[in-house]
């Protein structure tokens, strides 16, 4: 699927269509993706990327890709390079060079001394714990800073000061002076600015103060020309807030729209907590495979069509919901299922000897790379007197409806020919170590020339050309559907979320597999070689997901 066909009709598009009707901006589109630069991005901002980039690739518009970087002590240059690289991943293109808060942190400070200068804020004293203290409850008046009405030239004076580090951190902040009896809580005298003299990730020490996050914000939209500001639902009751800033200052005035955020099933979706459990040590950093990340997914064989279908599939609304995480897993499938090559590898091998076949002889036979993709070719496979199937395709005592491999039963090995399995050996403990089965020549490339059928097909890897892997398989990170029951998400951590198998046989094309394919391992699900921790002597290869939803069987 192209970008162009990612933007379904939806209320955003409806005001967009209305404005444009209106001749309101004269029929510009420029939306922008503002991330904070304090994590890495995960499956809900890559929702938002393809609707912002989406929103400006269908209006013929532009995206700013800007970072909302106010809180040194929080932010990283190692967040923003992530960041940059998931959204190119993604397939997007901003415009020009990624924009910054920072770039903008002059021209703040600044419109704060308008607004000082026009009696509408003021330096308060107050600590952070006893601002909030007074701010009030929905059903209580907040109570008034007791230097609220500190004259304006002095105010002035201590906002330079703070700005030229006189002050200890948190000793100081700037407040807007709105009104402290507002029924939205985020209009009581909100902080604008505060003290910190930590160094930041673009402007070193120049600055001894930062911006919040609501002060910020809007005035970044306004600053960029930006038309239609598209945030989630948790920032409507902070567009009251941004108006009365831009109204104040008297400065261009952007529209906000808010959307619903995406909520998963099994899936943590908050950065802070995220961060948790790669501190913690739960999972093998922000590019786990298991973790909701862009570049956990993009390690764990999620491809940018995949996630850009699940986006198309679940939409834009204004209501909050909880997706299954099932819907992502299936936009995956689909994609792959299309265009993965396949091969075959055997995870759990049990060892079988063709004991018809000539000893030394090695065959190639024909096998598609993918039956839903003609222009994918064929390949070539070896196939020799021993081979390798997995262990739960045979059965010893099978029951009535077991199609595969029993004793005394035949079976049609994929792209190769018919065998029957005669006998078996085991070892001391009783275990199965090796079948004995003949093949009937005549069926070539899995047909019978008589014009017998069989019911079962396994796949298989020849034990004479073959190659070892060791095969994670990755399954949901948490056990409970809400991570979050029970009020301590760690607690919900599925213990079986990683399996690895080691030596597995795979067949010899994958000695030189790409990381940047995702293979289908015949009838076992699909495959991606692992970017961080593969090697060429120790192959490892990550489950991106299995042919059939198991867990939804399971479940039941």
């Amino acid at each position: 699927m192209t970008q162009d066909k990612f933007i379904q009709d939806n209320f955003i598009t409806k005001i967009i269509d209305d404005d444009n009707d209106s001749g309101k901006w004269g029929n510009r589109v420029h939306t922008r993706f503002p991330p904070e630069p304090n994590g890495y991005l995960h499956i809900g901002h890559a929702k938002s990327i393809c609707l912002n980039f989406g929103l400006a690739k269908k209006y013929k518009g532009k995206c700013n890709l800007r970072f909302d970087d106010t809180n040194p002590l929080k932010e990283d240059s190692e967040y923003v390079n992530s960041i940059i690289e998931d959204v190119k991943w993604l397939g997007f293109q901003w415009e020009k060079e990624p924009l910054y808060a920072s770039d903008y942190f002059e021209k703040m400070y600044n419109y704060a001394l308008i607004l000082i200068e026009q009696g509408n804020a003021f330096v308060c004293d107050l600590s952070f714990e006893e601002v909030k203290d007074q701010r009030g409850t929905l059903t209580k008046p907040g109570s008034e800073s007791p230097f609220r009405e500190r004259s304006i030239k002095e105010n002035i004076e201590l906002f330079q000061k703070m700005k030229e580090g006189e002050f200890k951190d948190g000793e100081k902040t700037l407040r807007a002076k709105i009104d402290m009896r507002h029924s939205n809580l985020n209009m009581r005298d909100p902080v604008m600015y505060r003290i910190l003299h930590s160094s930041h990730h673009r402007t070193g020490n120049n600055w001894s103060i930062y911006p919040m996050y609501d002060w910020a914000h809007g005035l970044e939209d306004s600053i960029e020309n930006i038309t239609h500001s598209v945030c989630t639902l948790e920032f409507e009751d902070h567009r009251p807030l941004y108006d009365w800033y831009l109204d104040r200052l008297s400065v261009y005035h952007p529209r906000q729209i808010e959307f619903a955020r995406l909520n998963l099933n099994f899936t943590i979706m908050s950065k802070r907590k995220l961060k948790r459990l790669v501190d913690e040590g739960h999972v093998d950093g922000w590019s786990d495979p298991r973790m909701p990340t862009v570049s956990g997914l993009r390690r764990r064989g999620y491809t940018p069509e995949s996630i850009k279908n699940f986006s198309d599939e679940i939409g834009v609304t204004k209501r909050d919901a909880i997706v299954d995480v099932a819907k992502l897993e299936n936009a995956l499938r689909d994609d792959l299922n299309k265009k993965a090559p396949r091969v075959m590898g055997v995870l759990d091998p049990i060892k079988i000897i063709i004991t018809n076949y000539p000893n030394d002889k090695v065959e190639y036979l024909d096998a598609k790379n993918n039956p839903e993709d003609e222009s994918a070719g064929k390949r070539k496979i070896a196939f020799s007197k021993e081979i390798f199937i997995d262990r739960n395709d045979f059965m010893e005592d099978p029951p009535k409806k077991f199609f595969r491999l029993s004793v005394g039963k035949e079976v049609r090995l994929k792209f190769a020919y018919y065998i029957t399995c005669n006998d078996l050996l085991k070892d001391s403990d009783g275990n199965i170590v090796e079948l004995h089965c003949t093949y009937d020549p005549e069926t070539k490339g899995g047909m019978s020339q008589d014009g017998r059928k069989v019911r079962g097909t396994l796949h298989w890897v020849s034990a004479s050309k073959f190659i070892e892997a060791d095969i994670r398989l990755y399954d949901r990170l948490f056990m409970d559907e809400n991570p979050e029951v029970g009020g301590e998400f760690v607690k919900n951590l599925n213990a079986e979320s990683l399996k690895t198998i080691k030596n597995a046989k795979l067949e010899m094309s994958l000695d030189s597999a790409d990381s940047n394919c995702i293979y289908q391992f015949e009838r076992t699900g699909y495959f991606i070689l692992d970017s961080k921790d593969s090697k060429k002597e120790n192959l490892i290869f990550n489950r991106a997901v299995s042919l059939r939803d198991s867990w939804a069987r399971i479940n039941r």
